[in-house]
């Protein structure tokens, strides 16, 4: 189908098409018979109250009567306009309206439809399309030039209601002074822009407007879009800017962390660091990361890297020891690692095996630079708060209820702590310690009453024993010595060390009266069994030798040198024998 409702052929018009009865413009053209002015006499045709019926036969009848219908409700619009210009021009007389038809490819008439070749009469077709009519053109008898057999003749004239103005020509395009593809010439539309008409779909923006708005719509899209189309490119170039910087930028980041990361030296002070000092504990077992860590966190290095590879690099950084350290703040990582190895910046607390707490208090109060005894006042005050399992303790003869807990070992202890903070670090460590040995399974197994009888023995292994080898015979001594019906002390341990702790002292050299005179719950000579409790703080040699003696029969000891070397014997008269000769090199 053409536009104007028929196609090239002879069929008629369906009733269904939207344009079946209304043949616009050529439908006021067409006529049954000739209508012609005739002076101020006008003939029409009669009109038709309705359509005929469209069969075989009437169907020119019905399609002429529908369009003389229309076209006499056309003409009695210029009724008025029309009779002045007959009076004006009476020779002029029009023998009919001419019909443009459709020319595609030559001229075309409708075949079987309302024109007939002997209805039409060519009249010229106006210039002026103010004078649709032709009227003052064939008032002067001017010959007017045909279009209606030409290629002009496309689109045919319309209506006035159906009127639309012609479009303006489109501008010369500017000469280009450099390449601009522009929209349609490779340039995405993304960045070409465009207004909210982009959006509609060309079909239903050409149906509202008409195909002759094509061009008009298309140069007011490129007229009002022109800042659009700028704005919108130069925005979408910038946010694409961005995109990129912002990934290059990321890019290069994350490319340079990763090169210090691996290739790059870690960050670190310079020099020994500033006059500011501060206190820095390693726990025990501490790596070199970790005290790295704990250096960065109290402000002595710059990062735990720098610390890890200075101490790799210094033959001596693995002996680093568990404790406290002064040392400067803002240091390089190599002058720290050189300073923790010298002894005179390490605050710690070493708690050898067989110390008694005596001693180990009097050093607590010297590193924390407290006065003599603030530290054992402590402990007799507040020693059920420091974690003592619930074995310790046991009896009301024991003179410290810590003796035998304050675990030998290297303790962080540095001025501004506080003493009951370093005695319950060392009673945590002890009762550790003998939890994991399980004391209360081996008390039975040794018939002993207690756990805390366990450490006692130990203590005194501790406190007789030279050597390691000696602990194991030492443990058996006291185990056949606890019997009371053995034949050589009948239940007496007879050990001075047990007396000198009663005393406080470390005398090696007692006179018999005085032992015999002294009644004191530590003095084995005087009472029978073990002291109340522990005489020291073994250590694990000498608790693993209190766990597993010798049986070979020992009853006896002497340190023949007076210093390191321990001799045993089975019978008092061996023992006599190793007096004899432990007199005779000390000259007694």
């Amino acid at each position: 189908m053409t536009e104007y409702g028929r196609g090239p052929g002879s069929e008629p018009w369906h009733p269904e098409d939207p344009l079946y009865g209304d043949g616009g413009w050529e439908g006021q053209q067409a006529q049954a018979g000739q209508s012609s002015y005739d002076g101020q006499h006008q003939h029409y045709p009669q009109q038709q109250p309705q359509y005929g019926d469209w069969g075989t036969d009437g169907q020119q009848a019905a399609y002429d009567q529908a369009q003389q219908q229309y076209a006499q409700q056309q003409y009695q619009q210029h009724a008025q306009n029309q009779q002045y210009q007959q009076q004006q021009y009476p020779q002029q007389q029009y023998g009919g309206q001419a019909h443009q038809q459709y020319v595609d490819q030559g001229q075309q008439q409708y075949a079987g439809g309302g024109w007939d070749a002997g209805q039409q009469a060519q009249v010229p077709y106006t210039a002026d399309p103010m004078d649709p009519y032709a009227q003052q053109a064939a008032a002067y008898g001017g010959q007017q030039p045909d279009y209606y057999g030409t290629p002009d003749a496309y689109p045919p004239p319309e209506p006035p209601a159906r009127r639309r103005p012609e479009p303006e020509p489109e501008p010369e395009p500017e000469p280009q002074t450099g390449w601009d593809p522009g929209p349609d010439q490779g340039e995405h539309a993304f960045f070409a822009g465009g207004g909210d008409d982009d959006d509609e779909p060309d079909d239903e923006a050409d149906g509202r407007r008409g195909r002759g708005d094509r061009k008009g719509r298309d140069g007011d899209k490129s007229g009002k879009s022109g800042k659009t189309k700028k704005g919108r490119s130069g925005m979408a170039c910038l946010v694409v800017v961005l995109v990129f910087g912002g990934g290059i930028a990321g890019i290069g980041y994350f490319g340079y962390q990763f090169y210090q990361n691996r290739f790059g030296a870690a960050p670190d002070f310079a020099g020994d660091g500033t006059s500011a000092t501060v206190t820095v504990e390693i726990p025990k077992g501490a790596g070199g990361y970790q005290i790295g860590q704990a250096l960065k966190e109290k402000g002595v290095v710059k990062s735990v890297d720098a610390f890890v590879t200075a101490q790799s690099e210094n033959p001596k950084g693995k002996t680093i020891q568990a404790g406290v350290y002064v040392l400067n703040k803002e240091m390089s990582a190599k002058s720290a690692v050189a300073m923790m190895l010298d002894p005179k910046s390490q605050n710690n607390l070493l708690v050898t095996p067989g110390q008694r707490n005596a001693t180990i208090y009097k050093n607590i109060d010297k590193q924390l630079g407290l006065s003599a005894g603030t530290t054992e006042k402590v402990a007799k005050k507040d020693y059920k708060t420091l974690g003592l399992p619930d074995w310790a303790n046991d009896n009301d003869e024991i003179k410290d209820p810590l003796e035998g807990f304050l675990y030998p070992a290297t303790y962080p202890a540095a001025k501004g702590m506080k003493p009951a903070d370093v005695l319950k670090e060392m009673v945590t460590q002890a009762a550790a310690k003998y939890d994991a040995l399980d004391l209360e399974a081996k008390a039975k197994a040794l018939d002993l009453d207690s756990p805390l009888q366990v450490i006692t023995v130990a203590s005194l292994v501790e406190a007789e024993g030279k050597t390691s080898d000696d602990y194991r015979k030492m443990a058996e001594v006291v185990y056949n010595r606890l019997d009371p019906a053995n034949p050589e002390t009948y239940g007496a341990l007879q050990f001075d060390s047990t007396f000198n702790y009663a005393k406080n002292e470390s005398n090696i050299d007692i006179s018999e009266s005085e032992i015999n005179s002294n009644k004191d719950p530590y003095n084995t000579y005087t009472n029978k069994g073990l002291p109340p409790g522990p005489i020291g703080n073994p250590g694990e040699v000498a608790i693993k030798a209190t766990l597993n003696p010798t049986d070979d029969g020992w009853y006896y000891f002497v340190a023949t040198d007076g210093v390191s070397k321990t001799e045993f014997a089975k019978t008092h008269d061996e023992f006599l024998k190793l007096k004899d000769k432990f007199d005779a090199r000390t000259g007694s």
